[in-house]
């Protein structure tokens, strides 16, 4: 099709989309909503020539900042606030029900150690004061669900997740569990602290121009693999970290916000006052069970500094 004006563009881009239809109907819906969103988005602001520039390198900066230990891009969404919204919309009866759902996050890493239900999942020497973890799965009727296998990783307590930190022990703070018959499973780890995401990209001049903080509240992460069900990733945040309400990555719901109890007296002689302990019931809902992909594949072989910036 030959272009006359501006008003034949996107009816031509439409139509040649419609070639694949057979092969692939469903990248067709998907291609043809973003196409149309697209070029109305360019019209109603009417985008200069020089702000396609600067978004085309913005976009390239995005995928140049990216390596196998670090996904700019899913923090870039997080930031957005796209990555939770896909996730209550796929959850929770498609959006429709509170959920213990949420985004998976730039850390996840594939092959977690398997450890026993009541293990420790520090590896090497983490400052920070101990947390039990004790949890639950069950389904949307409230049976328990015996058999699946969760993994779960965190933070420091110096804001690094291992594969960002050279110093700790590769898997420090991340295992994989199993639950017993009655959808149980716990662990030993430290009371997770909040910690800011890293800024040196452009997601941080993202966060700049806005004038927010890059400060993610404390939180543990999850992910729940069963057949038959469908994949259930979570992160359950600490009820008293001062920026549950505004998280950078707007990853807080109230389902999500766990009661992490101070307990003032010693447990165990290497259980010292204060420790903390929380308890988190996840409920899961019948679908496909399918790993997501990694953001991340590898560690890193240096310790970046992490900038925080101001909320003003």
């Amino acid at each position: 099709m030959i272009i006359k004006t501006e008003k034949d563009l996107t009816p031509a881009v439409l139509a040649e989309l419609q070639r694949a239809k057979v092969r692939n109907p469903r990248f067709v819906e998907i291609m043809s909503a973003a196409v149309r969103h697209l070029h109305e988005f360019a019209r109603e602001v009417k985008l200069t020539e020089e702000e396609f520039h600067q978004a085309a390198a913005y976009i390239v900066a995005i995928g140049q900042k990216s390596n196998p230990t670090h996904n700019e891009a899913v923090l870039m969404a997080g930031s957005l606030g796209l990555s939770p919204l896909i996730c209550l919309l796929n959850n929770g009866n498609k959006g429709q029900t509170e959920t213990s759902a949420n985004m998976l996050g730039p850390f996840w890493r594939m092959d977690s150690p398997k450890t026993k239900n009541g293990d420790s999942i520090v590896r090497s020497p983490t400052p920070g004061p101990v947390l039990f973890v004790d949890a639950h799965i069950k389904d949307a009727d409230g049976k328990p669900i015996e058999g699946a296998e969760i993994d779960v990783w965190q933070s420091s307590t110096d804001g690094y997740y291992e594969n960002q930190d050279p110093d700790q022990a590769d898997m420090n703070l991340r295992g994989k569990f199993t639950s017993d018959k009655n959808g149980d499973f716990g662990f030993r780890s430290i009371k997770p602290a909040g910690y800011p995401i890293p800024v040196d990209g452009p997601t941080g001049d993202l966060i700049r121009i806005q004038g927010r903080h890059n400060m993610r509240p404390a939180h543990l992460h999850f992910l729940i693999v069963k057949p038959g069900y469908k994949t259930h990733i979570s992160q359950v945040y600490a009820n008293d970290d001062p920026n549950l309400d505004s998280d950078v990555q707007f990853g807080v719901t109230e389902a999500l916000v766990g009661n992490f109890v101070r307990h003032d007296t010693d447990k165990a002689p290497d259980v010292k006052a204060p420790w903390y302990s929380v308890e988190y019931t996840f409920v899961v809902e019948k679908g496909v069970s399918k790993l997501p992909r990694a953001p991340i594949s590898a560690k890193a072989t240096e310790r970046a500094e992490l900038e925080v910036l101001e909320r003003v």
